[in-house]
């Protein structure tokens, strides 16, 4: 039987090996990083895959090496067996990728999950800058209290996870919580920012992001303790904020969806991203059975600008399509980006004005 393997283009291709342990990680993406240090495309040694969460673009081992190389898909075995000098008829299969990869937990069930981080957000204080950014964006006091933003600890995450587990909450399976070399459980140190619920349905946090400081590019990333030894890694979910009705605004990002039902009262489901719909069907499902018929999507005005963002916008139009939604699409001033900007230059306009 034969057998290729992606560690075998990565070497042919010179790209970056993983780091020590790692079976999954992540290089630049050759179709939307545009500055060397980021880095979207994952490649997953495991399961001889590769995929940029940003632009969509995603394959096997052959679309790799014709992704990098402009050989034709068809083409590419031939090549292959060429340049790893290998035999035209190979019929054994060749050895994989081998390493001592960090085994993560399988995530715990939402209850689990919204305890703990309900739990953590409470021990937790949210910064006189943070709450300022927040006001700039039209929330108020009791917005803030009620949504349950916080600041990311920057010391003190082992002593965090030890008041947790003494009071009786579970951290495995929990994203953020792993466990050291020494075998006491902590929290992921990240970059200092604001913490975001993302919430079910019923209001349960499922997991948590990050609005990062001083970052240009990907400010919001999730909190994961993926890689790390019975840590978690974090899902794509779906955020909704407000009561389900028949009609719902469709946008990306939670802290975007959350500043829009502060300032209008609608209600808003928020995906991460719009490449991200993972669990979205799911998430829409369930509204439907609740009431929710007609969607309208509401992303950033970049979107007629960007073909990677269109080509995936797309996808999103025929999975609301195929699941027979009525769907639409706000528009407004395209010197906002945001909807939520737009939206708040109008309020704030108004009450100056009265």
């Amino acid at each position: 039987m034969e057998m290729f393997h992606i560690s075998d283009v990565i070497s042919l291709l010179g790209l970056p090996g993983p780091p020590h342990g790692r079976s999954s990680y992540y290089i630049q993406c050759p179709c939307c990083d545009e500055l060397p240090r980021n880095k979207h495309l994952n490649i997953n040694l495991k399961k001889d895959v590769y995929r940029c969460p940003r632009c969509g673009i995603s394959g096997g081992i052959f679309d790799l090496y014709s992704l990098y190389t402009g050989v034709p898909r068809d083409k590419v075995r031939k090549t292959l067996v060429k340049s790893l000098g290998l035999p035209m008829h190979l019929n054994t299969e060749r050895k994989k990728y081998t390493s001592t990869p960090v085994v993560d937990c399988p995530i715990t069930d939402i209850e689990a999950r919204n305890a703990t981080y309900t739990a953590l957000l409470s021990k937790l204080s949210l910064a006189g800058d943070h709450k300022q950014n927040l006001f700039d964006r039209g929330l108020s006091d009791d917005d803030i209290i009620r949504l349950g933003y916080k600041t990311t600890p920057i010391v003190g995450m082992s002593v965090l996870a030890k008041q947790l587990q003494n009071e009786g909450y579970y951290l495995a399976g929990v994203p953020g919580f792993y466990k050291t070399d020494n075998g006491d459980w902590t929290f992921v140190q990240e970059k200092r920012g604001i913490l975001i619920p993302v919430r079910d349905i019923k209001g349960r946090i499922q997991g948590l992001q990050i609005r990062r400081d001083d970052v240009q590019k990907r400010k919001f990333r999730w909190v994961s303790s993926a890689d790390k030894t019975d840590g978690c890694r974090a899902e794509s979910w779906t955020h909704l904020v407000g009561p389900i009705r028949p009609i719902a605004l469709l946008t990306e990002g939670p802290m975007k969806a959350d500043v829009i039902h502060a300032l209008t009262g609608l209600t808003v489901i928020a995906v991460p991203g719009v490449n991200t719909l993972t669990q979205l069907r799911t998430a829409l499902t369930e509204m439907r059975q609740e009431g929710l018929c007609e969607i309208k999507t509401a992303f950033d005005m970049d979107l007629s600008t960007n073909h990677h963002v269109q080509s995936a916008y797309k996808n999103l139009l025929n999975l609301l399509d195929e699941m027979n939604f009525k769907f639409g699409t706000y528009i407004w001033d395209p010197r906002y980006k945001g909807l939520d900007d737009y939206i708040w230059e109008f309020c704030l306009n108004r009450r100056k004005s009265q």
